[in-house]
């Protein structure tokens, strides 16, 4: 994933709208309703089906790991990619989330370098403890820079995705990507048996991992809870 890939709903996109006719299937991390991708998650219609990464429930999931881990958390930023389709939900997610966390939230919409430099700035200028940024391409493909932030400013970050834990940030909470690209697969056979695209569900992941980097949690001169790090699958060390 580069900074190119805003979102795998921009890909998609051009497709739907082109009118082509061979079968797609797909995995993507915005809401394919709201994008206009699929009718619904339970009969997606047309030539499309696949698995969407976009699970609100996961959000307040990793706001409520980070205050286990920083329990005299209160003040959180959440970075978010506007033209995410979907990010109005996650958005409302995270500040329910927030509210029954007992922490105030501040919001940053960004779309370019330019937009995140700024943001990250006013974060660390306005003292926030901790950042959750959404899963998405966009994030994803800034995920060192905003790693070199975190360890600049002892600001820890979590995130959706593995990788984004792998390239020094705090931790990540969310599908298991590889297990969503083998089931893709299985969406591919039944359709090269004769099942109609259309007809098919679109999933939600069914595996998810918790990915912790411990090398990180040191540098931010954190203690991981001895309970939270059991529960990982993952430490990064």
């Amino acid at each position: 994933m580069n900074r190119r890939d805003v979102s795998r709903a921009l890909a998609l996109l051009p497709l739907v709208r082109a009118g082509v006719t061979m079968p797609i299937v797909f995995s993507i991390s915005a809401d394919p309703v709201e994008a206009r991708i699929i009718d619904s998650y339970a009969r997606p219609g047309g030539n499309l089906t696949g698995i969407s990464l976009f699970t609100l429930a996961l959000v307040g999931k990793r706001m409520e790991l980070m205050k286990e881990i920083l329990p005299g958390l209160k003040r959180i930023a959440v970075i978010s990619n506007s033209q995410h389709p979907g990010e109005m939900k996650e958005r409302d997610a995270a500040q329910k989330s927030a509210g029954a966390l007992g922490l105030s939230m501040r919001h940053y919409a960004v779309t370019s370098s330019a937009e995140l430099e700024a943001a990250l700035a006013d974060i660390a200028q306005k003292r926030d403890q901790a950042i959750l940024a959404f899963a998405d391409g966009f994030t994803m493909g800034f995920a060192g820079r905003i790693a070199e932030f975190s360890l600049q400013h002892r600001i820890p970050v979590v995130d959706g995705w593995a990788p984004f834990a792998e390239q020094g940030n705090l931790m990540t909470y969310g599908p298991v990507l590889a297990d969503v690209y083998r089931r893709l697969a299985t969406h591919v056979d039944r359709i090269r048996k004769g099942a109609k695209p259309g007809d098919l569900p679109v999933e939600l992941p069914t595996k998810l991992e918790f990915v912790v980097n411990a090398k990180t949690a040191s540098a931010l001169g954190i203690a991981i809870p001895p309970g939270v790090l059991a529960r990982a699958d993952v430490v990064i060390r």
